[in-house]
């Protein structure tokens, strides 16, 4: 999870790859009309995301071993996840500032997202703070080094919560 330029789809796909895990990317599967307002260099409203997080939140709980590419920007939008998806899940919060961000996004080519929107990404992000079924990772680093970071931070948080059900 995470704004634009992150890097959600190369961590995902890498991080599922990884883990022998299917991977959905979440934006492959916004409807038309949300891709023409985003090309546009219009925001997404809570009205136009809500029926695609629903959806995504479907395809959640109807597969196992799943990574999933989503912003999530807002606890509303995890908290979805978490009451719809019938078991534990673990958020890969991918961080960065606003000059990688936007250093990532202007060298992206015939990308939908344009680099117009990255402020308004960042004004709709609720940081996950204090969210136990979050791991924050930092983007400044190459994307091996992102990938072994979270899957380090997933296996411990696995062990500690078998740990703690015992």
């Amino acid at each position: 999870m995470g704004v634009s330029g992150c890097g959600k789809t190369s961590v995902g796909k890498l991080l599922a790859s990884y883990l022998g895990h299917r991977f959905i990317e979440g934006d492959s599967r916004h409807p038309p009309a949300n891709f023409e307002k985003m090309t546009a260099g219009v925001a997404l409203t809570d009205a136009d995301r809500w029926p695609w997080l629903e959806m995504l939140a479907a395809e959640l709980a109807a597969a196992d071993d799943t990574v999933i590419s989503c912003s999530a920007l807002k606890k509303s939008y995890r908290d979805l996840f978490r009451d719809r998806a019938g078991k534990s899940i673990t958020f890969v919060f991918l961080q960065g500032t606003r000059t990688t961000l936007a250093s990532r996004m202007n060298s992206r080519k015939g990308h939908y997202m344009p680099p117009s929107l990255l402020d308004s990404q960042l004004a709709t992000l609720e940081l996950p703070t204090r969210a136990v079924d979050v791991v924050t990772i930092e983007i400044d680093k190459p994307l091996e080094r992102i990938v072994s970071l979270a899957m380090t931070k997933l296996a411990f948080m696995a062990t500690r919560q078998r740990m703690q059900s015992r």
